[in-house]
């Protein structure tokens, strides 16, 4: 049994090790083999400011394509392009009257706080020394930059038929209607349209819908046949975004970032920018349902379509890169035969903001998906919905957290109350198998018998401890999943110098109080007879607490509060079953 616990501690630790070092080379840009990093491509200086190949027109005389959305072009005559900036509650956006386009979106109740306070910083702060003031600017979801860093969202025509005549489409110069550009106090909604000149015989209309507190953009699109026969078209809704990904913490996982679709029958699909750029990317087949997204940790954007009463949008879902550091992807739906004079009206609504669950489940079906709770969502779920329930009464996330892990603590009292009862029962006769061994040393094979034996008759099971903490460790890590992906968290503070849960504490405090409740816990449990083992007690502690240091402050929290309740129960049930709490020092030769 003794040789079982070694080899079980030194799985652990390797596996542990393996981990860390996989970890280590994510942070270093490498591909990672567990926490894979999604592609990360930089644009380089020569090609910081070069046009995308989707930005291009063709030349004249360019022989016919197939249809493309990145590829198709426009052929109406120049307008002046004009950027209107639009100002909301929510939203200062920028809309691109070529094609139409959102190029830029910031979030106004989200900050960009300053998240790269150095180390000296925070310890000068420690010591009530001045410090450069926190820079805080909103959240920038979207915009029109270098590759590095563009993001948008467009819309257009594809002409079914004809592959080497284009109609309206993402490149096609529009005008702006006369109107307001500011939501008004007092006012509820903010329309803005964008017109076409006739192109290939049709018409394009879009008008975006902007409404007071509210995250998702109304999209209506127009097409209108001005020309003398019937034109068969496709509309097209397209987001374009980088593949540079940030790497989050040094040591702790990643939330998925990259495209997204979703239909009644594939479900929710992710679909990472290193399947699209190998040319592996799967897609879900067409369907008569479905939206696409663009994820990223604690935000998002999707094209959602909205279907007349009693009908069903045909859809097609696609993916493609489309060069310096740029990926698409697109639903494309089939507008039918448009008769001369005629016109079809497509309506759709573009989400771009945070991941609020409870928003998100009544807008689609299946959207509250892009909000990443890894394997464990099953789980994950019901804590968020009980986290949100404690947020409702405390008012607090920082104390919703506390209140939580106090909640899962009670629900598996019973389970924490067996393990340690087992760890009480082992330190008790820990003294006789210290003696056993000392007196045995040079008998192995009879000291692993008398050690059965004294178990036997002390009625104690070694690995009684163990199996109750395993059972547990799904939901534990559920809930690590529910707090490093929930928006909630990011910018909410808890107290005093806690202004961010999403963050790594500045100071560092609650980080060493989680490695100090570390340590306590080893010294209360049980010394190992194997000084080998002993020592590795003490060492993974250590080891394990240094990527706390790295962690946002609600995870750290939340640690720090599960290692304190489970020491005051320890401590109980070691005073109740008579084994005073006494602790076990490291002996390091």
């Amino acid at each position: 049994m003794n040789d079982i616990r070694r080899t079980i501690l030194w799985v652990i630790f390797g596996f542990s090790m393996v981990l860390l070092w996989d970890k280590w080379q994510v942070h270093n840009g490498n591909r990672g083999t567990f926490f894979p990093a999604p592609v990360q491509q930089a644009a380089t200086p020569s090609s910081a400011n070069k046009p995308l190949p989707a930005d291009l027109p063709a030349t004249a005389g360019a022989a016919p394509r197939a249809p493309s959305i990145a590829t198709t072009t426009e052929q109406a005559a120049p307008l002046t392009r004009e950027k209107i900036v639009i100002e909301t509650d929510v939203f200062h956006a920028v809309l691109d009257s070529q094609g139409g386009t959102l190029s830029e979106l910031e979030l106004k109740h989200y900050n960009e706080q300053s998240r790269n306070r150095s180390f000296m910083d925070s310890i000068k702060g420690l010591f009530g020394m001045p410090v450069p003031a926190v820079e805080s600017t909103p959240v920038v979801l979207m915009e029109d930059g270098s590759p590095a860093m563009r993001y948008v969202a467009q819309t257009g025509l594809l002409n079914t038929v004809d592959a080497g005549a284009s109609f309206p489409n993402h490149l096609t110069p529009m005008s702006a209607l006369p109107g307001s550009r500011v939501l008004a106090d007092g006012e509820n909604t903010l329309e803005v349209t964008f017109e076409s000149q006739p192109q290939g015989g049709l018409k394009y209309r879009k008008t975006y819908v902007f409404k007071r507190g509210d995250y998702s953009i109304r999209v209506k699109h127009e097409v209108v046949n001005v020309g003398d026969q019937s034109r068969d078209a496709q509309l097209y809704l397209q987001l374009v975004r980088h593949g540079t990904v940030a790497s989050g913490n040094m040591m702790g996982a990643n939330t998925f970032a990259g495209p997204a679709a979703y239909t009644e029958e594939k479900k929710f699909h992710k679909i990472p920018f290193a399947d699209i750029e190998k040319q592996k990317a799967e897609v879900p087949p067409p369907a008569d349902n479905g939206w696409i997204a663009m994820v990223q940790h604690y935000f998002v954007s999707a094209w959602l379509l909205n279907a007349p009463e009693g009908q069903n949008l045909q859809r097609e879902f696609r993916v493609k890169r489309l060069g310096d550091n740029q990926y698409s992807v697109a639903m494309v739906m089939p507008l039918g035969s448009i008769a001369p004079g005629a016109s079809e009206t497509v309506d759709s609504d573009l989400y771009a903001g945070p991941q609020e669950e409870r928003k998100l489940e009544v807008l689609a079906p299946g959207l509250e998906l892009v909000k990443d709770y890894g394997v464990f969502t099953i789980i994950s779920k019901p804590l968020y919905w009980l986290l949100n329930q404690l947020h409702t009464v405390l008012g607090n996330w920082g104390w919703s957290i506390v209140g939580l892990v106090l909640l899962l603590k009670i629900a598996f009292y019973w389970l924490n109350a067996k393990a340690y009862s087992s760890m009480a029962k082992m330190k008790a006769i820990n003294p006789k198998i210290t003696e056993m061994r000392a007196r045995l040393k040079d008998k192995p094979q009879q000291m692993q018998q008398e050690m059965m034996r004294i178990y036997r008759e002390e009625k104690v099971n070694p690995m009684g401890g163990c199996f109750p903490i395993v059972i547990q460790i799904p939901v534990f890590i559920a809930l690590y999943w529910v707090l490093l992906s929930s928006v909630e968290m990011r910018n909410a503070p808890w107290i005093g110098w806690i202004q961010d849960l999403s963050t790594p504490d500045p100071f560092f405090i609650l980080p060493f109080l989680m490695m100090l409740s570390s340590l306590l816990q080893t010294a209360l449990n049980p010394a190992p007879p194997d000084p080998m083992q002993a020592k590795m007690m003490w060492l993974m502690p250590l080891m394990f607490s240094v990527m706390f240091f790295f962690f946002p402050a609600g995870l750290v929290l939340y640690w720090l509060t599960n290692n304190v309740l489970s020491i005051a129960q320890q401590w109980v049930i070691n005073t109740r079953m008579g084994v005073p709490p006494q602790f076990n020092l490291p002996k390091f030769k």
